[in-house]
């Protein structure tokens, strides 16, 4: 978290925490057809409320909000999180440990419906949900991202790191190298990814700790394209403390997102012709 953040954060987490439990699960407001989908750690539970908050405070409903956690959790689930269950909101329990728990329950559970993953370190602004759902309305075949990559190549067909995966806004790129990252919302549309997408034994094997590469990988084996969504909400607000255990420091300073992502590519036969 940056020093100018903290602020932002105190602020938004006392505005959050003003509300009732029983205002923000039962306040009438437009319901749009969406699951919110997302996961957890232990580390994190004790300030998850405040993401929880920050999906029910939209400016939209959701159908469903579901928080899938690991069974080993069943009992450490702190009141200010408990409080806030209700037909809205739900926690449902899984024996995976990774985290690409946080959508592929949900497809199993809701596969005709909209699935938007979140993060659960983040408090997001409340125009976020609503937002998504205007883009995914313009492009009801995409899945749509507030934060992408780019999986880039040298002109010889090497994979480049992962630091390297941005592009020149400037320049056009192919829209198949498109990765959506899912730290700022991912909007996922009805049968957009591959069958393999809940094959357990095969992403443990390929992408244990990559679930941004698993999902992009599955969304390329169905031909389903994903974009940046063009009208996005301001940045979400990192929760304090929240952030101290993350697989993204140790994925970009190790580059195992590349080592996982070549692993997916030779497994499913996708060539580097396919993003150049």
């Amino acid at each position: 978290m940056k020093l100018k953040e903290i602020p932002v954060s105190i602020y938004n987490s006392a505005k959050l925490l003003a509300n009732s439990a029983k205002r923000m699960t039962t306040s009438k407001k437009e319901e749009i057809p969406v699951i919110v989908s997302l996961t957890s750690i232990p580390s994190r539970l004790s300030t998850l409320h405040l993401t929880i908050r920050s999906i029910l405070n939209q400016e939209v409903r959701p159908k469903k909000i579901v928080l899938w956690l690991h069974h080993s959790l069943k009992s450490e689930i702190p009141q200010k999180l408990a409080t806030l269950e209700s037909d809205l909101f739900e926690i449902m329990y899984s024996d995976m440990t990774c985290s690409h728990r946080k959508l592929i329950h949900s497809l199993k559970l809701f596969p005709n419906d909209i699935i938007i993953t979140c993060d659960d370190d983040m408090m997001y602004r409340t125009n976020w949900l609503g937002l998504l759902y205007k883009e995914h309305k313009l492009h009801p075949d995409n899945i749509i991202a507030n934060q992408t990559r780019y999986i880039r190549y040298t002109n010889d067909g090497e994979l480049l790191s992962y630091r390297n995966w941005v592009v020149d806004k400037e320049l056009a790129f192919n829209t198949a190298a498109v990765i959506p990252i899912g730290a700022e919302g991912v909007l996922y549309p009805p049968k957009a990814l591959s069958v393999n997408v809940t094959n357990s034994k095969l992403f443990l094997e390929l992408a244990p700790k990559a679930d941004d590469l698993w999902f992009k990988a599955m969304a390329l084996l169905n031909g389903t394209n994903a974009i940046l969504a063009k009208n996005r909400a301001q940045s979400p607000i990192p929760i304090i403390g929240s952030q101290k255990q993350s697989l993204k420091k140790s994925n970009i300073g190790g580059d195992k997102n590349k080592t996982q992502w070549t692993a997916i590519s030779e497994h499913f036969n996708i060539n580097s012709d396919t993003f150049l």
